[in-house]
């Protein structure tokens, strides 16, 4: 039994008794006694309640000359704010005054409109036996059961910080990557698991409680694949290398070249293409899958719809542009502009560009950044940063400041089109209602419900192209204050470290360590 009290009316004045609580039971809190006092509005001196409640011995303690009227036994009926917790916490009466009754309680929860949940056992029980200034369930409505997003998910690797192993002389092994994917002809290649919508609550006062929204998805198939009738599988309609592009799953076939240039000009394929020579400056491949070059680019352009392998590097000559949809490894990369949606490894990055969704690996002998820009959403780690000649370096990890932007852009378009989806339901249902019931619907109503339908899978579909890339921002955004720069050697004097919207200038040389945000600034950490 908790610990609780009762109010004494004596010759003397108003007194109270306080009895200790059980053992394992819930001691009397001065404020529980004040609170009951205030609301009946009974003066009292807060010291001498206080030392009563502390020393809980059951004695009659005064605490007022004023002799008050008797109270009847009571209670205070509290509901949680969401409507779905009824409790009350019962207070004796003063010594001889009236009790209450169990029909007294039922009549309170029907005149406040509680119809849900009540809990006549717990109510029974309180009037077998008494326990005062202890919480007691009256009523609990019943809990809304959530349910969860729809999701695909693939039977294969789809790996964004891939990285290359370093051999025991400081090398890259660029032989052993594991980056591309091969599946055979009827291998399975992703699943959809349907959203559960959940099922809905009731609350203490008969209200039907929704569950929680939740976003639907759907399998994008692509080339080279074949999506079940149910669309709730997909397999690989042929043999070749599987990739994922802007959630599109493709497998592609390889076109294999001895050298791209003047012989062959620029190459356009939907599937990978590799490359046994060179790339000539000024020459482009645009391949739907990966591009594996086994010689040089000097000065050309490459767009791969998944990853890129350069075994001898890139240098742009100033125009070389790399850009891929997965990761990128190369040797080396001078003078381009490269961007990967995945992670980037070089043994060296010279005046260059440089751009990755992920991180970004300076590895091998030399390990060095000099000059130019090069940023990543979560990580750069390099050997050496800048150079002691002073190169002009930029680094910057953390998301860019336009994601914030573009994420209110993305969540005003999704509010609009919910309301949008929602104003036009009722009339669907309506519509789909009395054609089971079997009515038949005017060619001008046909059209009108066409058009809704229309209307209604447009919205959907904008609806989930809008979710992913609001969660796909999110994501970039609360990996901001994770990021850091690593320098595993010697960062020079003039080099520039962002970390978000913040930045450090390099002021001498600093060695063997990262760069991080702490107390709202850029600073240093050792390793």
């Amino acid at each position: 039994m908790n610990g609780y009290f009762q109010l004494v009316i004596t010759d003397e004045g108003t007194g109270i008794k306080v009895f200790p609580p059980t053992e394992g039971s819930k001691a009397l809190q001065t404020n529980d006694v004040r609170d009951y006092l205030d609301a009946h509005k009974i003066e009292h001196d807060v010291v001498i309640i206080n030392d009563a409640v502390t020393k809980a011995e059951g004695n009659v303690v005064i605490f007022s000359k004023v002799q008050i009227l008797p109270i009847r036994e009571s209670y205070a009926i509290s509901v949680s704010k969401d409507r779905m917790l009824v409790t009350a916490i019962f207070y004796p009466p003063t010594e001889g005054a009236q009790l209450i009754d169990e029909a007294e309680i039922v009549k309170e929860l029907a005149y406040r409109k509680i119809n849900t949940g009540i809990k006549n056992d717990n109510i029974k029980a309180f009037f077998a036996k008494r326990e005062y200034c202890k919480e007691i369930v009256l009523a609990e409505g019943e809990a809304v059961r959530e349910g969860h997003d729809a999701k695909v998910e693939y039977h294969f690797t789809m790996n964004l910080h891939a990285r290359p192993t370093l051999n025991e002389d400081g090398s890259v092994d660029y032989k052993h990557l594991n980056l591309i994917t091969n599946v055979n002809e009827g291998d399975l290649l992703a699943t959809l698991h349907p959203e559960d919508r959940g099922d809905p609550g009731k609350n203490v006062y008969g209200e039907f409680v929704k569950p929680h929204n939740v976003r639907t998805t759907f399998i994008k198939a692509g080339p080279n694949t074949v999506l079940a009738e149910d669309k709730m599988t997909l397999r690989a309609g042929a043999s070749g290398h599987v990739t994922v592009k802007e959630g599109k799953i493709s497998v592609s076939n390889v076109l294999t070249i001895q050298n791209v240039g003047v012989s062959t000009g620029n190459i356009d394929y939907e599937g990978s293409v590799e490359v046994v020579g060179n790339v000539a400056a000024g020459f482009s491949i645009n391949a739907g899958g990966n591009v594996h070059v086994k010689g040089s680019v000097e000065g050309a352009s490459i767009n791969a719809g998944a990853d890129v392998i350069l075994e001898r590097g890139i240098n742009g000559m100033g125009r070389g542009e790399i850009v891929a949809g997965g990761n990128i490894v190369t040797k080396f990369i001078e003078n381009a502009k490269v961007q990967a949606n995945g992670s980037i490894t070089s043994e060296t990055i010279m005046h260059s560009t440089v751009a990755s969704g992920t991180e970004v690996n300076v590895s091998g002998k030399k390990g060095f950044i000099a000059g130019g820009k090069v940023s990543a959403t979560n990580r750069i780690s390099a050997k050496v940063l800048g150079s002691e000649m002073g190169a002009n370096t930029q680094i910057d990890v953390g998301a860019d400041p336009t994601v914030k932007v573009r994420l209110k852009e993305l969540q005003k378009s999704i509010a609009v089109t919910q309301k949008n989806l929602e104003s036009i339901q009722p009339t669907l249902e309506s519509i789909t209602a009395k054609v089971k019931q079997g009515a038949k619907l005017t060619p001008e109503q046909l059209k009108y419900a066409q058009q809704l339908v229309a209307t209604n899978k447009q919205l959907n579909e904008k609806l989930i192209e809008d979710t992913e890339k609001f969660v796909t921002l999110q994501e970039q955004l609360a990996d901001t204050g994770k990021a850091e720069v690593v320098v595993e050697e010697n960062a020079y004097p003039g080099t520039v470290v962002s970390i978000g919207e913040l930045s450090m200038v390099v002021k001498k040389v600093v060695k063997y360590s990262k760069f991080i945000i702490r107390d709202g600034d850029v600073r240093l950490d050792s390793l």
